[in-house]
């Protein structure tokens, strides 16, 4: 359980960042290079592979070489078990507010 709580900890801090979102997003789409994601940003190359290291870590991402190029591919596998932390919790919060909404009816 402390092992799977910490891969979800992993993964949730690594899209508490704006830049490692919109490089998800965009590798979600395409494979692509670190100098192609590094690209569009107004940062360093060494900034980007930090934050590749972050998605690594949390295993949302992963690189390969190609010749000189590092390749990065999105691993899915990962948002799924993100994906039903957040459903279990969405369930648990439309159930409360079901409960509210039948409480406030018989109040109202």
């Amino acid at each position: 359980m402390v092992d799977h709580d910490a891969r979800l900890d992993s993964i949730f801090g690594s899209l508490a960042d704006t830049t490692r979102r919109d490089i998800l997003r965009r590798v979600a789409r395409q494979e692509m290079s670190v100098g192609e994601i590094a690209a569009p940003y107004d940062i360093s190359l060494a900034a980007v592979s930090k934050h590749l290291v972050v998605l690594e870590k949390a295993r949302l991402v992963t690189k390969r070489r190609e010749g000189k190029l590092q390749v990065v591919s999105l691993r899915a596998a990962a948002l799924t078990d993100a994906a039903k932390q957040i459903e279990r919790w969405r369930d648990i919060w439309e159930s409360r507010l079901d409960r509210l909404e039948k409480y406030l009816e018989k109040q109202g």
